[in-house]
């Protein structure tokens, strides 16, 4: 007897579509930016300019083939789609809302404005990905996870926004309320500093306090958003290594060959975690949530029918 596929739920062409532009606009972002073409001047900082090379790496290496991979699941009608779709458009409204609204437009030189369209098409589609994929997710039952799973997640994006509140901000946020602060970030871009700062500790921190504490509860609607956010964390993961490589590279006066380490350690070890949290959704038999199941005939004479698959 022949193992039946996964179950196929109805195709999403617009969400395919979304998808395959988000990552067009983002690939063409980066190809102009710093990195590749240089067409694309942003009014920062040359420490911000060795961060931005980092983003457009990240862009160049992962998004781009993630959103396309994606949108073809899409538009084959794979369940795993809609959750996989909200990792990459929620690192590019993240990333390229800081990039449109970051820049030092009265202070650096710059031409970022002229290609404001861009920055903002990867913003707007990216909310249409999430807007998209979270409508086709309403069809579907909360992932199947185990208690000890729950717990675990819970735990680590409970870790996550204490690492974001008091690792990543705190001794730069009390150095730039002060008196005289002496950062780095906040004397040269202040824009930026500040833009991360209320994104980070305004949206990141409590998202990641608010599904912690789902999970850890036992509330099974905090199950595909922590999936979500922990795709979205491993990409920001890489991301962030690559602007502290390419800081290193550069010879930033904030560089540290320690810190880049550090965080591509980290983006390994969430990126295992997230491709975990997904590998359930590839399973062969396993049958699309939401979706009945068909009992598939035996292809012998007079045998029964199979059973149909349990999703698990």
């Amino acid at each position: 007897m022949t193992e039946r596929p996964a179950a196929q739920a109805s195709r999403d062409l617009p969400l395919a579509l979304l998808l395959v532009a988000e990552g067009g606009l983002v690939a063409t972002s980066a190809l102009l930016g710093p990195l590749v073409l240089d067409v694309l001047h942003y009014r920062t900082s040359a420490s911000g300019l060795d961060q931005i090379r980092g983003t457009d790496l990240t862009a160049l290496a992962l998004v781009a083939p993630l959103c396309g991979w994606v949108g073809k699941l899409a538009r084959d009608g794979h369940p795993a789609a809609p959750v996989l779709a909200l990792a990459p458009a929620g690192y590019g409204v993240y990333v390229w809302t800081q990039l449109l609204v970051g820049s030092e437009w009265s202070r650096l030189p710059g031409n970022v404005e002229w290609f404001s369209p861009l920055l903002l098409g990867v913003v707007g589609v990216g909310v249409g990905v999430l807007v998209r994929a979270t409508r086709g997710l309403r069809s579907q039952v909360p992932l199947r996870w185990s208690r000890r799973l729950e717990r675990a997640t819970g735990v680590l994006l409970l870790a996550v926004a204490g690492f974001v509140v008091v690792g990543i901000h705190l001794s730069s946020l009390v150095d730039a309320l002060g008196r005289s602060p002496v950062g780095v970030g906040v004397l040269e871009t202040p824009n930026a500093f500040w833009v991360v700062k209320a994104m980070d500790l305004g949206l990141i921190a409590p998202a990641s306090l608010l599904i912690g504490a789902g999970l850890l509860r036992g509330r099974s609607w905090a199950r595909t958003p922590a999936a979500a956010v922990l795709g979205g964390y491993a990409l920001l993961g890489w991301s962030v290594a690559a602007m502290g490589w390419s800081m290193v590279r550069g010879g930033a006066v904030d560089a540290s060959v320690g810190l880049a380490v550090g965080s591509t350690a980290v983006a390994a070890a969430v990126t295992g975690y997230a491709v975990a949290l997904y590998r359930p959704l590839f399973r062969r038999g396993q049958a699309v949530p939401g979706v009945p199941s068909v009992p598939m005939a035996s292809p012998t004479r007079g045998a029964s029918t199979a059973p149909p698959a349990t999703g698990r």
